[in-house]
């Protein structure tokens, strides 16, 4: 499980709604053929933050907000490949510029093909 933070660092109030669009690449920074759902449903148990429902999160300039996403590194099938990817794309909002991020550690999705994803919650501090 891995959560990924966005800080408003503009002047203006951001606002986030449901979930962000998000896919994976791998090292060559090809798109991941990934099945992306929301929640943790049939993936993993114990991730409350995954499984709430979604908010409208408002960030004031200086603000964060943050989403969880989650997998497994499960093999099922020997003659499928395993797949990893470290780099996770997200694109906050619709329209939003979409945003690459290079994970220290790759989301190793063994050969389930799935990733659970969460909503936006505020970033308390």
């Amino acid at each position: 499980m891995a959560n990924l933070q966005l800080v408003n660092c503009g002047t203006q109030q951001y606002v986030l709604e449901g979930y962000p669009q998000l896919s994976l690449r791998d090292g060559r920074n090809d798109p991941v053929q990934v099945v992306v759902e929301h929640g943790s449903a049939g993936i993993t148990t114990g991730t409350a933050n995954l499984d709430e429902a979604p908010q409208r999160v408002t960030l004031d300039p200086g603000r964060a907000a943050y989403f969880g996403i989650v997998w497994r590194n499960l093999v099922t099938d020997s003659s499928v490949a395993a797949t990893t990817a470290p780099i996770v794309e997200v694109e906050p909002r619709p329209g939003a510029p979409r945003l690459w991020l290079r994970l220290r550690a790759p989301v190793d999705l063994g050969n389930t093909g799935k990733l659970g994803l969460g909503p936006w919650k505020p970033l308390v501090r």
